[in-house]
């Protein structure tokens, strides 16, 4: 057992983070404070023709409102510094060019239109043990004339030297023993001809420097892992290399294909932590928290999507996924992301946040649709009504409005039809009631409007929903008496007799 848990996410600022690559942001997190380990951001900026500017400013921004810190990232330093993959250009081509004296990898010379022409004549064609000695590369070309050409500076690129017959076998810690045959593999880029490693290249030899013991990553990755194994073991690294596991895909509520970057757009709901832009290609697209879900929701409902801890349990705090998480729970199958099932455990999470949580991000909310004047501990009590009806924090608006600003609109079709002078004449009555007798209570309030329902000789039914429909304008919101209470007994008379009149214009017109 290695001394101390070292997990990494290493993304590439090419574009925004999707909710796959948060979840293994967040399991490498579960694994690593749970072991008293260490979680390191690494960015993997070897690909320059695809860097996307703001990207790694984005993924810092996500990390800090889901409540993640790295222990070591380029922010935040440490001691197997630097943590940008750029930053460190300089040591890849040692560790291939070993690669190369050593036999496992060659140089490559072939131009994009060279394998453009063997990909006309070729179905298929890969660049492998097949293909490779009938290109050129220095293991076609003298030993002598491979060498001038690269001191020369002429372009190349160094591949691995795939075997032609070989078994490559791991365990990985989710999937058990996985097997694969060299054949399936091409002779992957390491070296590209600008300098930069690929991914193949960097992630081994910055996993070996930066002494990462546990690599997860999702399942994708897979295909890739001969070539990983192989490089660890042609440095001869193989005692140092991590326990790798793969993580299940999210895939389309349809459960038809992975959840891809675009399907947001499509299906209607964010695939972001946080609102992502792409100046590179104009794109755009909302996420998780300005559409109005919290942390503490968006975690739990990431948590869920492929483990669960074999119990009845579905809400836990980061705290408790910490105690909790282990990875034989993590399942080998993909995980179809339910965006009703998302907003489930938004909406627990606010029921359970205290008030002093919620009162700021409801204050915005109010204030960008408008709704300014009021005190904060008006504005407390609103969302202790309401919350136990909003999944999203942007429900709150909905959901609280008529609290503050008399409704414009009514839901006349749900009164007009039964609509009656004995109803009037009982509403004008409890009007001047409620005025004359100063009712501030929510009891109270109820006491007199059912004993007004008596002596007019009405049902209480008859006249419950209207009363809503007058304070509110529609038929949802907490207790209607609460509501009455709140907002006061002068504004609930002032809306008694405007609603009075739209039901009467409307009664007489129809």
């Amino acid at each position: 057992m290695k001394d101390q848990v070292r997990v990494r996410f290493a993304p590439s600022p090419t574009g925004g983070l999707h909710i796959g690559g948060v979840r293994t942001i967040l399991f490498n997190y579960l694994f690593a404070k749970q072991n008293n380990g260490k979680f390191i951001l690494r960015i993997e900026d070897t690909d320059q023709s695809r860097f996307v500017e703001g990207a790694e400013d984005y993924i810092f921004s996500c990390l800090e409102w889901c409540g993640i810190k790295a222990d070591e990232s380029p922010r935040d330093g440490g001691e197997y510094g630097p943590y940008r993959q750029s930053e460190r250009k300089s040591i890849y081509r040692e560790y291939a060019e070993k690669l190369v004296e050593a036999g496992y990898a060659y140089y490559a010379f072939d131009t994009s239109e060279d394998l453009e022409s063997k990909r006309q004549v070729t179905e298929n064609f890969r660049y492998d043990y097949n293909s490779r000695q009938t290109l050129r590369n220095s293991l076609t070309i003298p030993h002598e004339a491979a060498e001038s050409l690269v001191k020369g500076g002429a372009p190349h690129v160094i591949r691995i030297k795939m075997p032609k017959d070989e078994n490559i076998s791991f365990t990985d810690m989710i999937r058990g023993d996985i097997t694969f045959h060299s054949s399936e593999v091409d002779d992957k880029v390491l070296l590209k001809a600008d300098g930069m490693p690929t991914y193949h290249l960097a992630v081994v030899v910055d996993d070996y420097l930066m002494k990462i013991t546990h690599a997860f990553r999702g399942e994708e990755w897979l295909p890739s892992a001969p070539v990983h194994l192989l490089l660890w073991k042609y440095f001869g690294w193989e005692k140092e290399m991590p326990q790798w596991a793969h993580m299940p895909l999210i895939l389309r509520p349809d459960g038809h294909g992975k959840l891809s970057k675009r399907d947001g757009e499509k299906f209607g709901f964010p695939v972001y932590p946080i609102n992502w832009y792409d100046k590179n290609s104009n794109f755009k697209s909302d996420g998780f928290k300005e559409t109005g879900f919290i942390p503490e929701g968006f975690i739990n409902m990431l948590a869920m999507l492929g483990w669960n801890d074999g119990t009845d349990q579905e809400l836990f705090s980061m705290e408790q996924l910490i105690e909790h998480f282990s990875l034989d729970r993590i399942h080998k199958g993909g995980a179809k992301f339910d965006y009703e099932k998302a907003k489930w455990y938004n909406g627990e999470w606010i029921k359970q946040l205290d008030l002093s949580a919620l009162l700021q991000p409801v204050k915005a909310i109010m204030n960008y649709h408008g709704i300014h004047n009021f005190e904060d501990e008006y504005l407390a009590k609103v969302i202790d009504m309401v919350k136990e009806r909003c999944q999203l924090l942007s429900e709150f608006h909905h959901q609280g409005a008529f609290f503050f600003n008399a409704p414009e609109k009514y839901d006349t079709n749900s009164v007009v039809p039964k609509w009656s002078e004995e109803k009037k004449a009982f509403f004008m009555a409890f009007a001047d009631k409620l005025q004359s007798a100063n009712l501030t209570e929510s009891a109270a309030i109820e006491a007199k409007f059912k004993e007004l329902v008596t002596e007019h000789k009405l049902k209480i039914g008859d006249v419950m929903l209207p009363f809503r429909i007058m304070l509110v304008g529609d038929k949802f919101g907490p207790a209607v008496f609460d509501i009455a209470a709140t907002i006061g007994t002068e504004e609930t008379k002032n809306r008694i007799y405007k609603a009075l009149e739209v039901f009467h214009l409307h009664h007489t017109n129809s």
